[in-house]
């Protein structure tokens, strides 16, 4: 109807050709293949139709695996996941425990700054009970090197300054120690209070933490990173900020004296003194900023002497070893555990 009236009024129906509409889709007819791609065999589809079933993974050690909304869990049982150094923990009366080693200490007979046979002696020590499961943390002093405090005012030397030159003393004794304890086979990291990246980590507490708890010893250095502060202080601030049970202060002596034992030969050795009796009586063993905030934290204080073999490690399983300070009520408790733990340990045996 549209070409005749196209040619009704006069007008060319060559233009009705262009406008006609196009085929519909399913009108269309394909090309034949040609013979080629006819003869081409046709791939395998990849989904598999089979309708037989599947073998299911079984989880490690297990003889039914536990299956969750018709899905079998691949997840190890959770004896497996644990590692090592949480299965072979032992209940010793200390499970986390901070040493504090002085630098006077570290220079022995004072011939060298340090001295390499006790570096040796404390690593070694410090692998028997890291090898039990306890968890050991170190801050070193530098007095062997360098101590601010008597330099301080010596040719224009501030106080800050000879601080800060005491914290650099501090992280040369703890590379040492690390060097030393990895000699052995001890894995050791030194975290410092201010960034020196090249040859150390900077102090990170969570970081900290999981060292410990990979089994790892870590030594913190350069003190609290603020001058007027002592590594006692030091070591009190990081035995409360990675949650330890104590300190353990090695010294040159056995213990805490009621007098100094060089000046007076009749010198009584404390066993157990209360951190109201340090303070009162004015003890030498700690400045009082770190008895201070040992107390506001209850963290027990084990004074002893670093010289003799063996009281490191006593001192960190928990027996009764150099002078105890803090609530001397717990002191008994202390040595009972402990001989209570070596008797289970004599009976696994």
């Amino acid at each position: 109807m549209a070409a005749a009236a196209a040619v009704a009024c006069g007008m060319s129906t060559s233009f009705l050709i262009r406008l006609s509409p196009s085929p519909p889709a399913s009108s269309h007819v394909p090309l034949p293949r040609s013979p080629a791609s006819s003869a081409r065999p046709r791939r395998a589809s990849s989904v598999s139709l089979s309708t037989a079933p599947r073998p299911r993974a079984r989880a490690a050690g297990s003889d039914s695996p536990s299956n969750f909304g018709g899905q079998t869990s691949l997840m190890p049982p959770f004896s497996l996941m644990l590692d090592e150094g949480s299965r072979s923990k032992k209940p010793y009366r200390w499970q986390r425990v901070l040493l504090k080693v002085s630098g006077e200490a570290l220079a022995g007979d004072h011939t060298e700054n340090i001295d390499p046979k006790i570096t040796m002696a404390i690593a070694r020590e410090v692998a028997s009970v890291t090898r039990l499961g306890v968890e050991v943390a170190i801050v070193v002093g530098g007095g062997n090197i360098f101590r601010g405090a008597s330099w301080a005012g010596c040719s224009g030397l501030d106080r800050s300054s000879a601080d800060y030159i005491g914290m650099l003393a501090t992280v040369m004794n703890a590379i040492f120690l690390q060097a030393t304890m990895e000699s052995i086979g001890i894995p050791t990291r030194v975290q410092t209070a201010f960034r020196m990246s090249e040859v150390a980590e900077p102090y990170i507490r969570r970081r900290a933490v999981r060292h410990l708890e990979k089994g790892r010893v870590v030594i913190f250095a350069a003190g609290t990173g603020n001058p007027f502060f002592t590594t006692d202080t030091a070591a009190a601030l990081r035995c409360a900020e990675i949650n330890a049970e104590v300190v353990l202060k090695a010294t040159n002596v056995d213990g805490v004296y009621d007098a100094d034992p060089k000046r007076n030969p009749n010198a009584r050795l404390l066993e157990a003194v209360s951190y109201h009796e340090v303070q009162t009586r004015d003890l030498s063993v700690m400045d009082m900023t770190a008895i201070t905030l040992c107390q506001e934290n209850n963290i027990p204080v084990v004074v002893f002497n670093l010289q003799k073999p063996g009281n490191i490690a006593k001192a960190i399983v928990g027996e009764k070893v150099g002078t105890f300070i803090g609530c001397t009520k717990d002191q008994d408790q202390i040595v009972g555990n402990a001989l209570d733990q070596e008797r289970r340990l004599v009976n696994e045996l």
